[in-house]
């Protein structure tokens, strides 16, 4: 009988704990899905477009709140291309974190410290690269939600730039524009003289002729 008495009891506990264990469970849930409603990562535009060697700022927008501390806050943006992920910008525990960043992005990536209190991400890439071209993807893990967004970067190439011409010296048109009008004329003057000169030629024979006996 006593041993009965024990296995009830026992059974009895073992079932009142299941049940709390579920409701712990289950409250973690329901804050889980409550603090991802309310949570949101967005971008300020899904499609940027830019020309190498120029820069370009990529901004994001996140959820904060006033009671929650910085060392809660971890970002982590990177460039997917393909197959790979290159990490531009990583904050841990509210502190920027260089050590995972990738070397093609070094010296190029900037960032503003004081938007990121009022929850704005802006990365100004400088000198950008074909190769920078890609979808830009920022995740923000908070103690009170998460989230990630994602914008598409397109770097085109500069267009080429050909041979200059020099400029003319200013003498020089006026120059030809004159020996293009003396040409037609200089035969014309010619005609003139030899016509002349015949006429005189004819009357000074003519007048030899009078004066002979």
């Amino acid at each position: 009988m006593e041993e009965l008495m024990c296995c009830c009891l026992f059974s009895s506990v073992s079932s009142h704990r299941e049940k709390m264990i579920s409701r712990i469970l289950l409250l973690i849930i329901l804050n889980s899905c409550l603090c991802a409603a309310t949570f949101r990562v967005n971008v300020a535009q899904s499609c940027y477009q830019a020309e190498e060697n120029h820069s370009i700022t990529l901004e994001w927008t996140f959820t904060t709140r006033s009671n929650s501390s910085s060392s809660s806050l971890h970002i982590y943006c990177k460039l997917r291309q393909n197959q790979t992920e290159s990490v531009i910008y990583h904050v841990f525990m509210g502190e920027e974190a260089s050590l995972y960043l990738d070397k093609k992005f070094s010296g190029r990536v900037q960032t503003d410290k004081d938007v990121l209190r009022e929850g704005r991400i802006r990365l100004h890439v400088s000198r950008l690269r074909t190769e920078d071209s890609g979808l830009y993807d920022c995740q923000v893990n908070t103690d009170y939600g998460w989230g990630s967004a994602s914008l598409q970067l397109d770097v085109t190439e500069a267009p080429a730039v050909g041979p200059t011409e020099r400029p003319e010296p200013k003498g020089k048109g006026n120059a030809s524009s004159l020996g293009l009008i003396f040409i037609p004329v200089v035969p014309v003057i010619c005609g003139i003289i030899y016509v002349i000169r015949k006429r005189k030629r004819k009357r000074l024979m003519g007048d030899a002729k009078h004066h002979k006996p």
